[in-house]
């Protein structure tokens, strides 16, 4: 799985603007898929994550939700969303991080039904049961 992030992990909320996230996104992810690649990765073991959370702000969290059929379609590679617990969704709710179960379901419900071949989360069954759901209301 690779990853977009923007800095280190102590510097990545320090600027989470972009002119254009989705494109910066999947030009940073090519260029590490082309890489792994090169490296003998085969092509069909690679997924991409869009980093939700890493160097982003709510907005951009947003977006990249909304943009995972677009990712997985400009970079021929199976997109993998991380959202669960994350603080945009404190944000959004104001919910504490204990107290996200909801919104962790929205934000996985969303990516699913956005294109996302897997998503990583902390409450395996309750999102198993929402993914489920939401597989089935896709375009």
């Amino acid at each position: 799985v690779l990853m977009h992030m923007r800095g280190s992990s102590a510097t990545m909320q320090q600027d989470t603007s972009y002119d254009d996230l989705i494109s910066e996104v999947v030009e940073f992810l090519g260029r590490a898929a082309t890489r792994a690649e090169a490296a003998g990765v085969k092509k069909q073991l690679i997924m991409v994550d869009p980093g939700i959370g890493f160097g982003k702000d709510v907005r951009g969290n947003l977006e990249l939700l909304k943009a995972v059929g677009r990712l997985a379609a400009e970079l021929d590679k199976p997109v993998l969303v991380g959202a669960s617990r994350k603080s945009f969704i404190g944000k959004l709710t104001g919910a504490e991080v204990d107290q996200r179960l909801p919104g962790s379901l929205a934000a996985a419900c969303a990516a699913v039904i956005n294109g996302a071949a897997a998503v990583r989360v902390h409450d395996v069954a309750a999102t198993r049961q929402a993914v489920d759901v939401a597989i089935n209301l896709r375009p």
